[in-house]
């Protein structure tokens, strides 16, 4: 038997093993909770320390990602690029693309892409080769040299050389073949001299004669053998072959009336042209014989540019996607008064109406930007003399003129001389710009007494009255190019109208300025043209046959940017094809 005091001994023990054991458990508990559930805290702490690393790992991560895409911009360049069709609404009608006989705005743009001449310009309005690799003159002045350039072809594939050339001008030259180029091109003998030279021979110096060079050259291997009367006529002229940027593909025309019908003509790339294949694919033109019709299609998106009129539609002027080109031209917006008989003939009522006249308020109020004309030269061009300026906008000055002339005033606010009212008719063309001018000026001269009637007139009742000069005072606009030679403008010998050289619509008789004017033409050195055009600039001012108003714009309008086309000073509307070669209407990139 076990005794009481082992069994005593044996529960202290085990009472003591027991007490071990919830002391373990105890110190198991506690070193769980302080080193594991007491660091499940900071654990979180740790998660989110590791959170942010990553979050900062992916944005920087996503940074490179824009920086290299934003290298890859840096490092690729968008440009323009080939390809892409552009279409061209011009209002008109379509009648001939050959160069000999153009005379309207759609048969000029469309001659100027088919058809390259000698000469054409740059976007600096200089002149510069076109077929031709150089040119000069001789000693004499009067033999013009022209150099082609090397392995020319003409779109069929044969080879345009200087026997072209002569072609071309004699043909224009022979009366027969009734070109409207046929006045400027008497008196020159054009010679071949070798497959690629030409020689001009003029019976006079005349340093505006290169200007002459930019009309398009035609195939001798096509039309010699077409009768020269009936070249007019010739199939050639509506399926041309030519040397030009663009070649011919079809025409086609559409519209049952006048006022619907369209014609289309659609030109492709020519890969010869010597001034580069053009970037377009193709290029169409379509001739729009009614304003609003052309305005349609442009608001439809048939078409993506607009030329030939004379300001900005209501319809489009809000279209976001518009673009505006407002050219200016080396023309002169004028007042030509009659000086050859009624009231007009008297030199002091022209002096007052000059004077009275508000130009700078015109200018200012035509709605856009244009350079004001003040003497027969441009400013800036070779031999403007600011000296010989007319002075306008002095309606004070005009009335005193007038006054001390024997004009005095009469019934209505109205001049009156040996009873004869202070009167006159002024015609111009009916575009919006000339109701506003002409309004204004019948404002002006009102305010010092002259009545003036106004006349406005369709493009072709215009055309009559010019040919007559059935007008007493004409609002006109007349092309006077680079060089500074307005001889037919001003010139005596050009008064006889009923021709095509009588263009000095003011009929303008005057020996001093015919002196000038043959003096300053007939000299190459520009230093010594400029002191032979100032009698003439001072007999202009003093006589005042003409009021001087404003260069005028060829606006053009364009549904999205056409790169390579600006606004550039220019010659005449087709000259907006001189580097059509660069036209693009897309985008791209090319890596540097």
């Amino acid at each position: 038997m076990v005794s009481t005091a082992t069994k005593i001994r044996l529960r202290r023990h085990v009472r003591r093993g027991q007490q071990q054991v919830e002391n373990l458990g105890a110190q198991a508990g506690e070193t769980i909770d302080q080193h594991i559930i007491g660091r499940f805290s900071r654990l979180f702490k740790v998660w989110r320390f590791l959170a942010a690393w990553l979050g900062l790992l992916v944005l920087l991560g996503g940074c490179v990602l824009i920086e290299t895409h934003a290298l890859d911009g840096y490092y690729q360049t968008t440009e323009p690029v080939s390809g892409g069709i552009y279409s061209e609404g011009i209002l008109g009608d379509f009648t001939t693309a050959n160069p000999i006989y153009t005379d309207s705005p759609v048969d000029d743009a469309v001659s100027r892409l088919v058809f390259a001449g000698l000469l054409t310009y740059n976007q600096q309005n200089q002149l510069v080769g076109d077929l031709a690799d150089s040119w000069s003159v001789d000693s004499t002045g009067k033999v013009y040299t022209v150099h082609l350039k090397p392995h020319l072809t003409w779109q069929d594939g044969q080879p345009l050389t200087a026997a072209d050339v002569v072609f071309t001008y004699q043909t224009i030259q022979n009366p027969d073949a009734q070109s409207p180029l046929n006045a400027s091109w008497q008196n020159v003998t054009v010679q071949r001299i070798d497959p690629l030279t030409v020689s001009f021979t003029l019976s006079n110096p005349l340093s505006s004669f290169p200007y002459s060079l930019t009309n398009g050259i035609v195939p001798q291997h096509l039309l010699a053998n077409i009768p020269v009367d009936e070249l007019p006529t010739a199939s050639f002229n509506t399926a041309p072959v030519g040397a030009g940027p663009f070649a011919w593909e079809a025409l086609a025309a559409a519209g049952d009336t006048p006022t619907t019908r369209q014609e289309q003509v659609t030109l492709v790339p020519f890969t010869k042209y010597a001034n580069g294949i053009p970037k377009l694919k193709e290029l169409t033109i379509t001739a729009f014989h009614d304003q609003s019709s052309l305005i349609t299609s442009f608001q439809h998106g048939e078409i993506d540019g607009m030329a030939g009129l004379d300001s900005i539609p209501a319809q489009v002027s809000k279209d976001k996607s518009l673009h505006i080109y407002s050219m200016q031209l080396t023309a002169a917006n004028m007042v030509f008064f009659k000086t050859s008989d009624g009231v007009l003939a008297d030199t002091t009522v022209r002096q007052a109406l000059v004077q009275a006249a508000q130009v700078a308020d015109i200018i200012n109020h035509l709605g856009y930007p244009v350079s004001p004309v003040r003497e027969p030269l441009l400013t800036g061009q070779l031999g403007y003399n600011p000296s010989y300026a007319q002075v306008t906008g002095n309606p004070l000055a005009a009335a005193s003129t007038l006054q001390q002339d024997g004009w005095t005033l009469g019934k209505n606010n109205i001049r009156f001389k040996n009873n004869q009212p202070l009167s006159f008719t002024l015609y111009a063309a009916d575009t919006p710009d000339n109701r506003f001018v002409t309004t204004q000026l019948q404002r002006d001269w009102l305010d010092v007494g002259a009545d003036v009637q106004v006349v406005l007139q369709t493009p072709s009742d215009l055309e009559d009255t010019l040919a007559f000069h059935n007008y007493d005072a004409l609002l006109y606009g007349i092309s006077i190019g680079v060089d500074p030679d307005v001889f037919v403008y001003w010139d005596s010998s050009q008064v006889t109208p009923v021709t095509s050289s009588g263009l000095n619509f003011s009929e303008y008789k005057s020996s001093t300025a015919d002196e000038s004017l043959e003096a300053g033409r007939t000299r190459d050195d520009p230093a010594l043209r400029i002191i032979k055009y100032q009698p003439f600039l001072q007999a202009w001012q003093q006589d005042a046959p003409a009021l001087g108003l404003y260069q005028p714009r060829f606006l053009y309008l364009t549904r999205e940017p056409v790169y390579g086309l600006g606004n550039y000073t220019i010659n005449a509307a087709a000259d907006r094809f001189d580097n059509v070669q660069d036209w693009a209407v897309r985008l791209g990139r090319e890596t540097d």
